[in-house]
């Protein structure tokens, strides 16, 4: 059986922070806010995972309550999404993902980012999109004030 998973995270922009997406750090102004590293990309994955799944979000399984959490890597937030999702039979068929950001321009990034998920997430790199889209100037976004990230998974599921 496969299952289909939706995900969208969206974090603002604060001086003085990395920016983090899919586990790369983006020569950037301005990073994200987060309790975490504030990755959306890896973020959006992640809630694409549990929805397909229907295992809540990641607020509820990592809660921005608790310290163990504060500056953690996604990937390693997403790592463990993933074990959740195998020991429930499941297994990532593809994911495509979009990060809606004004700036940076993120091309240049996008290759690392879906060679990361990938690496991550245990699959092939054939299996992973990861593109970019600007909000030409529409909106919080587009005035810079966050950025975004949309994600859909397949997985498959035994039984």
């Amino acid at each position: 059986m496969n299952r289909v998973g939706l995900g969208f995270d969206i974090h603002p922009t604060a001086p003085d922070r990395p920016l983090i997406l899919g586990g790369v750090t983006v020569s950037a102004e301005r990073g994200l806010a987060g309790h975490s590293d504030a990755d959306v990309l890896s973020h959006a994955v992640a809630e694409a995972m549990l929805g397909a799944l229907t295992l809540g979000d990641l607020g509820r399984h990592f809660p921005d309550s608790d310290p163990r959490y504060r500056g953690i890597s996604s990937l390693r937030l997403l790592a463990e999404v993933l074990a959740l999702v195998t020991a429930r039979g499941a297994r990532l068929v593809n994911l495509d993902a979009t990060v809606i950001a004004q700036a940076p321009r993120l091309g240049p990034w996008l290759p690392e980012m879906a060679k990361r998920l990938a690496e991550t997430l245990r699959v092939d790199l054939d299996r992973v999109s990861v593109k970019a889209k600007s909000p030409e100037g529409l909106g919080l976004l587009g005035r810079e004030e966050g950025i975004a990230a949309m994600a859909v998974v397949s997985l498959e599921v035994e039984g």
